[in-house]
């Protein structure tokens, strides 16, 4: 039986200090949350409740703490956010659309549909922006947990007292499903083992899945669970809350020694007239007559679907187009300074950014001194002789 709908908690917020437009700020994540809302209704398919819980957390990720360049989705000083909740994909669209990257809002329209680019869940080297696929429960915060050894490694391996290459975060969103699967137990046992600074994650703690209420299934105090981990755990009471969202990222960023779990407490389905809150929002579409309410409620011209507001496209992507050009050329005038004082190793470094091997392997008989011989009969155990 569906948990009973929940009243919808006030608009978005924002302290004297935060440097949030509230006006603005309330538009562009109501532009965020429609946007999903249309597109799961165009094509009759998809996660609206999600993206409309969970929009203000990514308003103020990608707008005051993301490092990331859309004219350049590549670029190797970049932060990495993972989607791990990968059914909630809308929203991820949503904000490459809004930020600049190459994703029209024509694909938009698309959404899950056949040869377009914004398939039901994120899916890597498709569209511009995705850090890795995610769509498979736990698969996501695992892989963010490996972005951020990766981060770890290339550190130690690259940089130098005075320059530092490789120095990014990664961010990512996670669910209750994911935190239910055993792989996410195994990594954030191990990200908290290495004490892994860099990782921010945001927790949708929403109290709802695609069964019913969290609490059928789930009980578990996250917080606790992640504290016994070894994590820097904080909490945000309501999601609507900018300021508070504002401030613990920037708690979280400032921890260097220990990985962070944000707990975000939202409401799925945030908008809806009647179900807010409730885990019927999880999936499918709301019908004509419930999105034009939602609409209404927001603000929005009820009969006009995939509407952004000319001030909510310059306030995004005009913002994020100029901070990531800015960002890129500091991170390139720092690299060029460690490439002069460190030339071996920024080749080095470029080498492996690009992906190539070393040119003594390429040659012939470079791969056979890798590897071992053995003679015919010896005995071995297989995990030696891998």
């Amino acid at each position: 039986m569906p948990a009973p709908a929940r009243t919808a908690s006030p608009a978005p917020t924002s302290g004297e200090d935060s440097g949030f437009d509230a006006r603005l700020a309330g538009r562009t994540i109501n532009t965020i949350r429609l946007l999903a809302v249309d597109a799961v209704e165009a094509a009759q398919s998809g996660h609206p409740g999600m993206p409309m819980g969970m929009a203000p957390t990514a308003y103020v990720l990608f707008r005051k703490h993301l490092r990331y360049n859309p004219a350049d989705p590549g670029w190797p000083g970049r932060d990495r956010f993972v989607l791990s909740a990968g059914h909630g994909s809308m929203l991820l669209y949503a904000m490459l659309h809004l930020t600049g990257y190459d994703l029209p809002l024509e694909e938009i329209k698309h959404f899950r549909q056949w040869e377009s680019v914004t398939p039901g869940h994120p899916e890597h080297f498709l569209t511009p922006g995705v850090e890795t696929t995610t769509g498979p429960l736990g698969q996501g915060f695992a892989n963010g947990v490996g972005m951020a050894m990766a981060e770890r490694m290339l550190a130690a391996q690259f940089n130098r007292e005075g320059h530092a290459p490789v120095d990014h975060h990664t961010y990512a969103i996670c669910s209750d499903g994911d935190l239910m699967e055993g792989i996410s137990h195994e990594a954030a046992s191990l990200a908290g083992h290495l004490g892994l600074g860099k990782l921010v994650y945001f927790y949708d703690d929403n109290e709802a899945t695609i069964d019913g209420d969290a609490k059928l299934a789930f009980s578990e105090d996250i917080p606790t669970r992640f504290a016994g981990y070894g994590w820097h755990t904080l909490s945000v009471d309501d999601a609507n809350d900018l300021e508070a969202l504002h401030e613990a990222t920037r708690a979280a960023k400032a921890e260097t020694e220990r990985p962070s779990l944000v707990s975000v407490r939202s409401q799925i389905g945030y908008g809806h007239p009647e179900l807010t809150g409730d885990p019927s929002t999880h999936s499918d579409p709301f019908g004509e007559e419930a999105v034009a309410a939602i609409k209404e409620r927001f603000g929005f011209p009820t009969e006009e679907s995939f509407h952004v507001p000319e001030e909510v496209e310059a306030h995004m992507r005009e913002a994020a187009r100029a901070e990531g050009r800015q960002q890129q050329r500091t991170w390139q005038e720092r690299k060029d300074a460690y490439a002069e004082a460190h030339p071996d190793a920024a080749a080095e470094l470029d080498r492996w950014l690009a992906r190539e091997l070393p040119a003594a392997l390429a040659e012939e008989g470079g791969w056979a001194e890798l590897f071992p011989t053995f003679e015919p009969g010896e005995e071995m155990a297989t995990r030696k002789a891998s």
